[in-house]
């Protein structure tokens, strides 16, 4: 499934990316560890995380993730957006929970299985 699709139906705000929303996204993954993202997360996969510094943009890069939604509300400092911009990550916003983002896009990668 597309990110443009799934910023449509989850209703994402988005930071970064703009020009990326024809990557395909295979899976999720939450987490605020990145440690954890690192050593779990597959490529292609869209990282859901209440994380903003600028470090969550190296891990994305490092993972080759299709993207971060930070949730929560919280807003990501300029240096992080920056470095989205630069390293073509594409970061989303969402006011909602983890959960609720983390639920709401398993139900949508997983429609018609």
């Amino acid at each position: 499934m597309t990110l443009k699709k799934i910023v449509r139906h989850l209703s994402l705000t988005m930071v970064s990316g703009a020009s990326l929303l024809t990557k395909e996204v295979k899976t999720g993954y939450a987490s605020d560890l990145l440690s954890d993202v690192i050593a779990h997360a597959q490529p292609d996969s869209l990282w859901v995380t209440l994380q903003t510094h600028v470090n969550i943009i190296a891990v994305a890069k490092l993972k080759d993730l299709a993207g971060i939604v930070i949730v929560n509300g919280r807003q990501p400092d300029e240096e992080t957006k920056q470095k989205a911009q630069a390293e073509k990550i594409p970061l989303f916003l969402s006011k909602e929970t983890a959960f609720q983002v983390s639920g709401k896009l398993y139900q949508l990668l997983n429609e018609g299985k």
